[in-house]
């Protein structure tokens, strides 16, 4: 692709097609076919074998996809157009076994190998929080171990249930035992709610893991929160999770697993601002099951924080040109 933006292809233009025209696409952006290579992949996983409460993850991508119709070009909150910056195009679903959670993981795995190795970047639409263990493991082939930033009510990093080992609630314990995260940068944010007992609080410290729970996002704000982790993180190759179930069921209410005291919406949206300075080399956002939304509530709020993952990565790579 070009270093010149104006050959970046970006979304249909919503003064000649109504928004509510046509195949939903993130952000109305053109699929990966159409361009032939991008600098940043959205790509949909609809699997969630891996639930351990309500299902409904499987169609996260397509209503988030539905939710991001309203999606503008240019980004106020971070001064930029990144789908002028950088090439970003829907490169569809990874098709991944729903009766086979060994085989699905591997699966991801390999398309997002597939994907990173065409020299993009991934902003993967899920799906249940099982997916982040191969799209971590992916990201560590070509960055090395990264520093992880996990929004989420929960911790996943319990060992296993009922004896599987790959479910939501496991993905980044099986990361940190395989080696495949900076155990010196990792945090969870917007952690909560009742647990199976304090010693899961000591296992996921051993791990590397620091802990901002809602509470402290709560009492010290967006922007302290957001030093820190950029503290914590410093330069490292970066990826983020979020779980949309790091938000309230208020901002949330299309998860499976919700749980009562969570961030809100501008919340998130304002620490991950914070963040544009981190080298951010993929992320995902899981878990939103559209069966217990309503009013696209959690879906819009999904759509926005992958515009504004995706709006971090474009300004990089744009910048990373640029010096060149």
């Amino acid at each position: 692709m070009s270093s010149d933006q104006n050959a970046f292809r970006g979304p249909i233009d919503s003064s000649r097609v109504p928004r509510y025209a046509g195949p939903a696409t993130f952000a109305r952006l053109p699929r990966l076919d159409e361009v032939g290579t991008a600098d940043v992949a959205v790509v949909g996983v609809p699997f969630d074998s891996g639930v351990s409460y309500r299902p409904g993850a499987r169609f996260g991508g397509n209503a988030i996809r539905e939710a991001s119709r309203l999606l503008r070009p240019y980004n106020p909150a971070q001064d930029a157009s990144p789908f002028a910056l950088a090439q970003v195009a829907d490169a569809g679903d990874i098709a991944a076994n729903p009766f086979n959670i060994n085989e699905a993981v591997e699966t991801v795995e390999a398309a997002a190998d597939e994907l990173l190795g065409t020299g993009a970047r991934m902003m993967t639409l899920g799906g249940d929080h099982t997916i982040a263990l191969p799209l971590l493991r992916s990201v560590a082939k070509k960055h090395g171990p990264v520093a992880l930033l996990h929004f989420d009510a929960h911790l996943d990093t319990w060992d296993t249930y009922f004896g599987a080992e790959y479910t939501h609630g496991t993905p980044f314990r099986r990361a940190v035992e395989e080696g495949i995260l900076d155990t010196e940068a990792l945090s969870h944010v917007g952690t909560r709610g009742p647990l199976y007992g304090k010693q899961d609080l000591t296992d996921d410290e051993k791990m590397g893991f620091g802990i901002v729970t809602s509470a402290d996002v709560y009492r010290r704000g967006a922007d302290e929160v957001a030093d820190q982790l950029r503290q914590r993180i410093g330069n490292r190759p970066l990826y983020i999770s979020i779980d949309i179930d790091c938000l309230d069921p208020a901002h949330a209410p299309g998860t499976g697993t919700p749980e009562a005291g969570g961030m809100t919406s501008r919340e998130l949206l304002e620490i991950l601002r914070g963040l544009s300075s981190c080298n951010l080399v993929s992320a995902d956002v899981v878990e939103v099951a559209p069966a217990y939304d309503h009013a696209e509530i959690t879906a819009v709020a999904a759509s926005h924080t992958a515009y504004e993952l995706t709006t971090i990565m474009s300004r990089q790579i744009a910048a990373g040109r640029a010096a060149k």
